[in-house]
């Protein structure tokens, strides 16, 4: 009688270590229920980690619903298999209308001086004519902020996208010194409407609720590019400066126009260029130059 008693406490144990028994958060999906040759009732169930393993009904109950969103931070940081996300910026389209600007700070809980993407006035060396650029991070294929991160804070996601993760940026500023694009920035500190997002679930690839000691920048938009949708910046661009894309596919849609073009063709056509190509970090933002004219 003792030992039936012993091996009842353990099967509890092992099952709560599997994350089964009457535990809300892995809400195990029934697969079916058999008979085995003793009297207790066996039933299978597929756990969220997706193992099948077989238990005792009588140790299973109902789960309650689960606000545990922690794969948000798992899904955030594998990214989206098979697909290398890339952004095309055409430049003689861009008049500072500056509205992707305001779209992005809207969506990342930035104050007015705070911006992930840049609208910066350039002038044209050779033929001195003066245009807009705008400057997201560029998602390095070699990013250097990634490498001198000390504690993985920063990380490259296998679609290329490079974020952060303010849950765990101890505010070192070290990537900020790396990154030789200038496309982080410092929460010196709280974020607007802080008091708003204080009970907002962290989501990593939103990069929101910000965090003050934390470091900000562009995120491509990676809540928006899982849903199957252009970044937040990319469609709210009114003069098609934007394209954003595939490059596995090799296909960009147009923000304001919706065309659908061939990657290759469009920056070949272009003559399209990546910004300090001689560093080696590899960007994956490509520009297409002013055209003059004559050209």
């Amino acid at each position: 009688m003792e030992k039936n008693s012993h091996s009842g406490v353990s099967r509890r144990k092992f099952l709560q270590k599997l994350g089964v028994a009457g535990i809300g958060a892995t809400s195990p999906l029934f697969i079916s229920s058999c008979s085995g040759e003793s009297s207790r009732k066996k039933m299978k169930v597929l756990t969220l980690d997706n193992k099948l393993i077989e238990v005792d009904a009588t140790e299973l109950k109902i789960a309650k619903a689960s606000n545990d969103k922690s794969y948000l931070q798992q899904e955030g940081r594998e990214g989206i298999k098979g697909k290398k996300f890339v952004m095309v910026i055409d430049l003689s389209k861009c008049r500072n209308e500056r509205k992707c600007m305001k779209a992005c700070q809207s969506a990342h809980q930035l104050k007015p001086e705070q911006h992930h993407i840049n609208v910066l006035e350039m002038e044209d060396e050779i033929s001195g004519i003066s245009y807009f650029m705008p400057k997201p991070c560029q998602h390095c294929n070699n990013p250097p902020c990634v490498s001198v991160c000390p504690v993985d804070a920063t990380f490259k996601r296998q679609d290329g996208i490079v974020l952060i993760d303010n849950e765990r940026c101890i505010g070192c500023r070290f990537c900020i010194a790396a990154c030789p694009y200038s496309a982080r920035s410092f929460n010196w500190t709280d974020p607007r409407d802080a008091d708003k997002y204080k009970d907002v679930v962290y989501n990593v690839e939103l990069n929101v609720p910000q965090k003050k000691g934390t470091v900000t920048k562009c995120a491509f938009s990676a809540d928006r590019v899982r849903e199957g949708k252009l970044p937040y910046c990319v469609s709210a661009c009114p003069n098609g400066v934007y394209y954003f894309g595939d490059a596995n596919e090799d296909l960009v849609t147009n923000g304001t126009t919706k065309e659908t073009v061939r990657l290759s063709k469009l920056l070949f056509d272009n003559s399209a260029y990546v910004l300090m190509p001689e560093l080696g970090t590899k960007p994956s933002v490509y520009y297409l130059p002013v055209r003059t004219n004559n050209s």
